[in-house]
């Protein structure tokens, strides 16, 4: 069955762009996009909507981080960092500035493809659970989200967040006051046990973190129980 998922591939190695893109055809995606400049990359999102977008880190006419910045201005599309850059550091920057995942070189073009299934999985069934089930506005004292309208508003004052972002909000919301693992954070929401790193959940936890005002130093919304996992406790207030 052919997978009709529109992907943007932006890295400037030939090789590698045509390697992923006999991959992905191969295994039944047939909507694919190239870039191999920041440039190319902009002006194809320009042109046109993705449901994911691949992003090499080196590119010659620019930094990835900085695209990915960039992209992020145009489109919540899931982006996965595909680079040679594989310091924590690397992977602490992509991951912070909007990134949903990191894949460092050499790499199997597999499991590339599996990550790409896993985060368009998610995502459709997220999709899914809002438009046909979810029809509940958590509501706060300090913050109130509507995962209907993808509408997250902190002290009255509405708040820009990736779908990863809302995603892992919408999974906190529900299960308040339950603990969960690092690791499980990541299988429920990410949607793979075998690949992930705990390190994207940290992350992600902490740019939620402080879109909610949660003191980084002593959080009391998202906390952290060392050596056990991470609690939601919702401000003081009525969810309806």
């Amino acid at each position: 069955m052919t997978d009709h998922a529109r992907i943007l591939i932006v890295d400037d190695e030939m090789g590698i762009l045509k390697m992923l893109d006999i991959t992905l055809k191969r295994e039944h995606f047939s909507n694919i996009t190239t870039a191999s400049t920041k440039e190319e990359a902009l002006r194809a999102i320009e042109e046109k909507e993705f449901d994911i977008i691949l992003l090499d880190v080196m590119l010659p006419d620019g930094d990835g981080f900085a695209l990915c910045s960039a992209i992020r201005q145009q489109t919540t599309a899931p982006i996965l960092f595909i680079s040679a850059r594989s310091s924590d550091f690397d992977k602490l920057t992509g991951l912070s500035i909007g990134g949903d995942d990191y894949i460092t070189k050499p790499f199997n073009p597999l499991e590339v493809v599996a990550r790409i299934r896993a985060i368009l999985r998610r995502q459709r069934v997220y999709e899914n659970r809002i438009g046909l089930f979810e029809k509940k506005i958590y509501e706060y004292n300090t913050f109130s989200f509507s995962p209907d309208e993808a509408l997250l508003t902190v002290h009255g004052e509405a708040v820009k967040a990736t779908a990863k972002e809302l995603e892992l909000l919408h999974f906190f919301c529900k299960n308040p006051n339950r603990v969960f693992t690092t690791s499980k954070i990541y299988e429920l929401v990410w949607g793979e046990d075998v690949f992930g790193e705990e390190k994207t959940v940290t992350i992600h936890i902490a740019k939620l973190r402080k879109k909610l005002g949660d003191h980084s130093r002593n959080p009391t919304i998202i906390v952290n129980l060392r050596g056990i996992g991470y609690k939601f406790i919702p401000p003081t207030g009525d969810t309806r």
